[in-house]
């Protein structure tokens, strides 16, 4: 599996922004689009999206794809995932750009979970488990899951699955 790892502020910052976020998104799900595309897909201006697919590209998270005519520009995800590294939290300006990745990517995760909802036409899973984990051991973890979806990456079944991890500290009300 391609994984980019965000290893500095400036890159966190060029993707903390809610359209870029969807738009690689976009892009990772179904494929190469253009702007004007994904503007459809997401509601917003080919225009607003073109400026924000530079940006993308500026960090390396988007590319140029193949032409269809030669006139429009076509863009494709460059990775299939991005790590965040917790080092990046440990700025105020880091919190803060994470807080808007991990907010774009929860509201994702819950439109995803209401539109599956009741739907008896695709393969669904979900569970929960607490555990008791030293940031060691959530590193040994995450890796060893990494490894089990990258065995399964290169599958061609029938039916699109969005997988998300999510590990976070149980936080007493």
């Amino acid at each position: 599996m391609q994984k980019m790892v965000v290893e500095d502020l400036g890159t966190l910052k060029a993707l903390a922004h809610p359209l870029r976020l969807s738009a690689m998104g976009e892009l990772r799900k179904n494929g190469p689009a253009t702007a004007s595309e994904l503007g459809r897909a997401l509601g917003e201006s080919s225009g607003s999206l073109s400026y924000h697919l530079r940006q993308l590209e500026r960090y390396g998270f988007v590319a140029d794809d193949v032409h269809r005519d030669g006139r429009e520009r076509r863009w494709r995800a460059v990775h299939e995932a991005t790590q965040l590294p917790r080092g990046l939290a440990e700025t105020p300006e880091g919190r803060a750009a994470l807080d808007v990745v991990k907010g774009v990517q929860q509201r994702e995760l819950l439109e995803q979970l209401r539109a599956a909802q009741g739907e008896p036409t695709g393969p669904t899973s979900h569970s929960d488990y607490l555990l008791h984990l030293d940031v060691e051991d959530l590193d040994e973890l995450t890796a060893e899951l990494d490894a089990v979806i990258v065995r399964y990456r290169e599958r061609r079944g029938a039916h699109q699955v969005a997988v998300h991890v999510v590990a976070a500290p149980t936080v007493k009300p």
